[in-house]
């Protein structure tokens, strides 16, 4: 079974308050798809053109996992869950509920490794795609750091290609389509739901003196000279990129998706008082309270604050990458950033704790319409 069922006996989350919808055991399967969406669109300047997803599904428990970590080939870097790999569907159910995952800036699938086995193991076919430039897995581009509006275009797209896959969309219950999101991912999600974009009120946010961290991501700064340090005026824009920001405030709504789980998500102050007007779905928002990346005021707060009837977690003492997986012993002092909570934080506990909620919440709001 996997690491969280430990976790959850150990920190006192009953099974009972977890509201499973199934007491099936399934265990955890994974593959990758490459969807090559049918329409033309914009890469983003990304090295590959084509929607990498990592899926995660729920296998029959006869079916041995096998562990695994996460990273390049001998230099894993964060702790996987226990998988079989490429094994069939479990035939338990007919059909299952499944939820699109979008990961944050310069992150990937992988990086939610613990979400994604975590639904899988009790029911849930789950998608999480890695956004064209902008993603750990391949060189970033500028397009894909800045344009985020058109992440939820890849959420959509891969949604298309989950249901059109013949081993997974014939069992696809295609009235119970979430998504769950983290960091940029959570608001990708968000945009799913309906929220539009305030392009011009986020830069005017972020060349105010109130601007935050939120406005200078670290992992910008990696893109290097040729991207990064480049400074970025209507006239060094592409084509491409002015006719994407002209489009930025567009709604993004996919009515495939009928609820959505926000994990600190960012860019809070590109919402306005208009922004959710179109949001009819529930909506669950969580974050860590010493979130400093995505500061709670200028986003988890201030977007609740514009949807009064979202449902917000505050997680004592966590921070934005205690959402991340696990790392390994070895990567966490070489990447302190993203491995190290602050002391007496346990982000085993913490993933625990959420994925149970994400359970709780999609149990509730994509509840099985049959046994």
């Amino acid at each position: 079974m996997l690491r969280l069922w430990s976790v959850v006996l150990a920190t006192g989350i009953g099974l009972s308050t977890m509201a499973l919808a199934d007491p099936v055991d399934w265990h955890v399967g994974e593959t990758v798809r490459a969807f090559h969406p049918a329409v033309a669109r914009n890469w983003r300047g990304a090295q590959t053109q084509a929607l990498v997803t990592r899926i995660w599904y729920p296998v029959d428990s006869s079916v041995p996992e096998a562990p695994h970590d996460i990273g390049a080939p001998g230099q894993p870097i964060l702790h996987g869950h226990p998988a079989a790999d490429g094994a069939p569907l479990s035939g338990a159910n007919k059909r299952y509920p499944l939820l699109v995952l979008s990961h944050g800036t310069a992150g990937s699938a992988d990086s939610l490794d613990w979400l994604g086995a975590a639904l899988a193991a009790q029911g849930y076919i789950v998608a999480g795609v890695n956004h064209p430039g902008n993603n750990a897995m391949e060189p970033r581009t500028l397009d894909g750091f800045m344009l985020w509006w058109e992440r939820a275009t890849d959420a959509s797209e891969v949604l298309d290609g989950v249901l059109a896959d013949p081993q997974f969309g014939p069992h696809v219950d295609q009235a119970r389509i979430g998504a769950v999101g983290f960091s940029l991912g959570g608001y990708t999600v968000l945009e799913l739901a309906g929220a539009r974009t305030n392009l011009a009120a986020f830069e005017q946010f972020c060349t105010s003196a109130a601007a935050d961290a939120i406005c200078h991501p670290p992992e910008m700064a990696k893109l290097g000279e040729d991207a990064g340090a480049k400074a970025v005026t209507q006239d060094t824009l592409s084509p491409e990129m002015k006719a994407s920001r002209a489009r930025s405030g567009e709604s993004y709504r996919d009515p495939r998706v009928k609820a959505v789980f926000a994990i600190a998500p960012a860019l809070g102050e590109a919402f306005d008082q208009d922004s959710f007007d179109a949001v009819t779905i529930p909506i669950s928002l969580v974050a860590g309270e010493n979130d400093v990346t995505a500061p709670v005021d200028t986003n988890i707060h201030r977007i609740a604050g514009l949807m009064p009837k979202a449902v917000v977690t505050m997680v004592p003492g966590a921070s934005h990458y205690t959402f991340l997986d696990t790392c390994l012993p070895d990567a966490v002092e070489r990447l302190a950033m993203i491995c190290k909570d602050h002391p007496g934080v346990d982000r085993d506990a913490v993933h625990a704790r959420t994925a149970a909620q994400a359970i709780e919440f999609f149990a509730g709001t994509l509840p099985a319409t049959q046994p």
